[in-house]
Order: C-alpha cells, then sequence, then structure tokens
C-alpha cells in the first residue's frame, strides 16, 4: 500500500506541471491542462488493466488538437474551449466504437518506423512551438514547422533576458536532475524554484511572463454542443488522434506487461483510453494519453495497481481545490522548459541507425513520415506516412521473395541455391518455393517468375515442384492461375506437383478441381518426396515416396 501511495504521490508531481505546461502547447489556458489530469486518471483506474500506465496530458494530443484548431477559420478565442472538448468527446466516440466492434486491429496500420517518424518530427515542432516562451518573444500563432524556425530567427535577438535566463536555467537544471537520478521529480521542484525566484525578484515586472490567476475549484461536467459543420470539421483530427492515442497505449502498456510479465487486452484498453476521454471532454479537459516517461516514472516508484492513479487524482484535486494560487507567479519559460526536456525523448535517433543495418526500406519510410511531418503538416505527415506504409506492404505482396531449391548433400534439406550454390539440382526438375500469400495482387509475378525460371533451365523440364510450405492464402484469382498453369504443362508433358502443402488450401485446390485434374499423385508430404518419385535418374527411389493418399474429409 505504501509503495503505491509513493508511486500516486511521485506521478502526481510530474504530471501537475506538465498537464498546465501540455495546455500551453494545446492553445488553452494551463487550468485545463489539471482537469485532464483529474477524471481521466480516475476512469482508466476502473477499467484499464495496466499497473504502470500514466494517463493525463501528452504530448502528440495536445500538437494534434493545438495545430488543428488552429486551421480552422470559425476558431476564435471565444469559442476554442468548446471546439477542444467536441474534438475530444469525438475521438471517445471513435475509440469506444471500436472498442466495443473488437477493432483495436486497426491501429496496425500505424507501423512502427511511421509512428517513431511521426513522432521524431512532432516533438521536434513542439519544442520549437515553445521557443518564444522560453526566450520571451512575440510571434504569429502558426503550427507550421518552418515559419516557426523562421519566426525564432526573426525573434530570438529581441529575446527577454530575464526570461531567457530562467528558461536556459530551467531546461539545464531539469536535465541534469534527470541525469543525477532517474525518478526523481525535478519538474515540481524546477516549478518551485522558478515561483521563489519571480516572486523575491519581482520578474514580472521585468517582463517575465507569468501564468496569472488560475481558477480554483473542481471542473463542472458540461456538455458541449455545435453545429454540424463544426463537427464534420473536427472528424480527420479526431480519427488521427483516436488512433495515435491509443497506439501510445497499447505500446506502453504491452511493453511494461511483458516486462513484469502479465496479460493486457488490447480491446479492454481500447474502451478504457475512450472513457478517459469521454471524462475528458466532459469536464474540460482535452485529449490525453500516456506517456512513456511519465509511466517510466510511475513504475520506478513502485506502482502495482492501476488504482495507484487514484492517488494521483487525489493529489491534482487538492491541487485544483487549495492549491491554484501558489501557481500565479509561475513563470511560461518554466513551462516551456518542461515541454522541451519531456518531448526531447521522443526524438528517436537509435531506429534510424537500427533500420539502416536491418531493413532500409522501413528506414526510407520513417525518415519520409519524418519529412512529410516537419514540411508540409502535422496530419499531413501522418497520413503520407500511412499511405506510405500500406503502398510498402502492398509492393511486398506483389513482389514476394522466391527461391530456387536445391538439395545438401546427402541429406532431405533443400534450400535456396542463391545462398547455397553447392546445393544439387537435378536435370529436368524445377523445385521452386513462394514464400507469401498467394493472391490476385501477385498471380502475375508468379506466372512471368515460372516462364522465366524454364526459361533460364539448362536442360528442358519434365517436372516442376512447387515447395507450398509458405503458402498461407489462396484466392480465386491465383487458384485460376494454378489451373492455367497445369493445363499448359500437360499439354507439353511436363509434370506439376505441390509438395507440403497446407491443409486450408489443399482444400481451395480440391473444391476447385485443380487436386482432381492433377490426380492426388501429384501431391507429396515433402520435396524430398517428390525428387525421388520424379528424378529420372533414381527410378529406384520411386516407391520409397509418400503422396497424399488419404483424401480430404
Amino acid at each position: 500500500m505504501w509503495r503505491n501511495f509513493q508511486a500516486g504521490t511521485t506521478t502526481a508531481v510530474v504530471i501537475i506541471p506538465q498537464g498546465m505546461a501540455y495546455a500551453l502547447v494545446a492553445g488553452l489556458p494551463p487550468i485545463h491542462g489539471l482537469y485532464a489530469s483529474l477524471l481521466p486518471l480516475v476512469a482508466y483506474a476502473f477499467i484499464g488493466q495496466s499497473r504502470e500506465l500514466a494517463v493525463g496530458p501528452g504530448a502528440l494530443d495536445t500538437l494534434l488538437l493545438g495545430s488543428s484548431l488552429a486551421a480552422i477559420e470559425m476558431v476564435n478565442a471565444a469559442n476554442y474551449g468548446t471546439y477542444a472538448a467536441v474534438l475530444t468527446l469525438e475521438v471517445a466516440a471513435i475509440q469506444l466504437a471500436l472498442g466495443l466492434l473488437r477493432g483495436g486491429f486497426l491501429v496496425n496500420f500505424l507501423s512502427r518506423p511511421v509512428l517513431s517518424g511521426f513522432t521524431s518530427a512532432a516533438a521536434l515542432t513542439i519544442a520549437l512551438s515553445q521557443m518564444k516562451n522560453l526566450f520571451g518573444y512575440a510571434v504569429n500563432k502558426s503550427s507550421r514547422f518552418d515559419e516557426m524556425l523562421a519566426q525564432l530567427a526573426t525573434g530570438l535577438p529581441k529575446a527577454n533576458f530575464q526570461t531567457a535566463t530562467i528558461g536556459v536555467g530551467s531546461v539545464l537544471l531539469l536535465l541534469g536532475l534527470k541525469r543525477l537520478r532517474k525518478g526523481f521529480p525535478a519538474p515540481l521542484l524546477v516549478t518551485a524554484l522558478a515561483i521563489l525566484l519571480v516572486r523575491a525578484l519581482q520578474l514580472q515586472k521585468h517582463g517575465v511572463a507569468i501564468l496569472g490567476a488560475i481558477p480554483a475549484g473542481l471542473p463542472r461536467f458540461i456538455f458541449p454542443r455545435l453545429d454540424t459543420h463544426g463537427l464534420l470539421a473536427l472528424v480527420p483530427t479526431a480519427l488521427t488522434i483516436a488512433f495515435v492515442g491509443y497506439l501510445t497505449n497499447i505500446s506502453i502498456a504491452k511493453t511494461f506487461a511483458a516486462r513484469n510479465r502479465y496479460d493486457i487486452n488490447a480491446n479492454r484498453e481500447l474502451f478504457a483510453t475512450g472513457t478517459t476521454n469521454l471524462v475528458a471532454g466532459l469536464s474540460q479537459g482535452f485529449p490525453v494519453s500516456a506517456s512513456f516517461s511519465r509511466s517510466a516514472v510511475h513504475a520506478s516508484a513502485g506502482s502495482t495497481s492501476p488504482y495507484t492513479l487514484l492517488i494521483t487524482a487525489g493529489w491534482v484535486g487538492l491541487t485544483l481545490a487549495f492549491l491554484t494560487d501558489y501557481f500565479y507567479s509561475l513563470p511560461k519559460a518554466t513551462l516551456a522548459a518542461v515541454i522541451i526536456t519531456a518531448v526531447s525523448g521522443l526524438v528517436d535517433l537509435k531506429s534510424v541507425s537500427h533500420l539502416w543495418r536491418v531493413e532500409r526500406s522501413d528506414m526510407w519510410l520513417l525518415l519520409t513520415t519524418f519529412a512529410a511531418t516537419l514540411v508540409i503538416g502535422i496530419e499531413q505527415g501522418i497520413l503520407i506516412g500511412v499511405a506510405c506504409s500500406l503502398g510498402l506492404f502492398i509492393y511486398r505482396t506483389t513482389r514476394p521473395h522466391t527461391a530456387v531449391l536445391g538439395r545438401l548433400g546427402d541429406t532431405s534439406d533443400y534450400r535456396n541455391v542463391k545462398h547455397y550454390p553447392n546445393a544439387i539440382t537435378y536435370p529436368g526438375i524445377l523445385i521452386v518455393r513462394f514464400d507469401a500469400q498467394f493472391y490476385f495482387g501477385n498471380v502475375t509475378f508468379f506466372k512471368d517468375l515460372m516462364r522465366r525460371l524454364e526459361n533460364e533451365a539448362p536442360t528442358p523440364l519434365h517436372t516442376v515442384i512447387v515447395e507450398a510450405c509458405s503458402l498461407t492464402q489462396l484466392d480465386s484469382s491465383a487458384d485460376a492461375t494454378l489451373n492455367e498453369l497445369a493445363d499448359d504443362y500437360q499439354r507439353r508433358g511436363v509434370n506439376l506437383c505441390f509438395a507440403s502443402v497446407k491443409f486450408p488450401i489443399l482444400r481451395v485446390m480440391k473444391a476447385s478441381g485443380l487436386w482432381s485434374k492433377l490426380g492426388e499423385d501429384h501431391f507429396f508430404m515433402n520435396v524430398d518426396d517428390a525428387v525421388r518419385h520424379y528424378d529420372e535418374s533414381s527410378p529406384c527411389l520411386k516407391m520409397n515416396s509418400t503422396t497424399w493418399s488419404t483424401p480430404l474429409s
């Protein structure tokens, strides 16, 4: 019990300054960050399964919220909060609907390279958006990276010296404390020191921007309303936040679950995520998700149950009820420092070097998403990343890996002759392995492959053996192609046979008539049996072959 109390308290001292800081990224008053850090935690504690997940305001959610609302013409200072709340409710509706329909698998369309590239670019955009607060210069509101970079170049010479000193000093102190001791509640300590410094030196009189008055009291439940045009304008952003937020949550939850050896139900987590956003939207908050750094603090502090978040929520409630006056003199430069240090860990340079060694096509996918997010825009960047990811998947499945096989010495093992040049091949026999599902998208590739391999054969073929152990799907187009190939080979006196066919594929072949057309003696348990049956140089071995002699039920 004491460990959970300690963990909940530690997480509270992290989430309170972070919540207010992320509210600024979202374009909302800091109090809304505390609202988003209260009831969503309670909701997750009762529905979620992760013992370490620390939900609350997150970097990506708030950036998407702020950038999308800034681009909608009908949004202004008077209705900004209403649009933010409605967007949160739309996110909740999407996540809850997917949870009820068991649609958690849809987040698989956000591949890891896409998410990594998007997250890294978003982290840089968030950090750059806070430079105006960190150094104290005025800029026009923008969510485009190039515009913010230009504003930094022109605004930095006009920076307020006192603000810049507090901002840079806060960043250095946060980084130093983080390196000195992991899990130490550095944001709260730096926040307290900054408040004391501003009060002691009256720095607000020297141009240092402070938060000012923060209304006290717990949030009220309000159901926001918009017209149909406003609701539809928010749908693309809601879809993006719903998918990105859930994928962030489930990734972090599964990481800790695997580390601590317990199970997580993906659809239940999706429903829990939707519920947290539902209460956030109804209680004047904004979209919430988990943070890996915050969850790491939560875990390292000793959390052993989702109910630990109730303790964190209790401290946030006490802050709202009694302690908001103490944040009056908090400089915005310190909150900017909290944000910048929090998102610095989201820039994923390791994945680039790792993918360069492992799979370079995924590395280019990551870099494409990264560049598109920075240059074109936040929402467009992730959409381009998803489109490229799907395009890469389609390309890979339409041009799958194939292999011509040969025997390894006197064994019954057959391997790719490209990688095993000493593997034995047999005159007149072609052994081909097709490492993919066989469907309409790659039938042309398969026909071209078989034609090319026959033309390249050193002697005329009398037998073609298809090693089908890697075939996991056979649709009607692919089955029709195999029937056409069988007819062509039969006219020319070439045997077409299959080895190691899985039962679902064999069932399709039997239903389509391919089984009866070829005869059951053309289906073998393995490649070695097929070769022994058709190798003309070893007729004595024919009697040792094993075919599918028992019809399928």
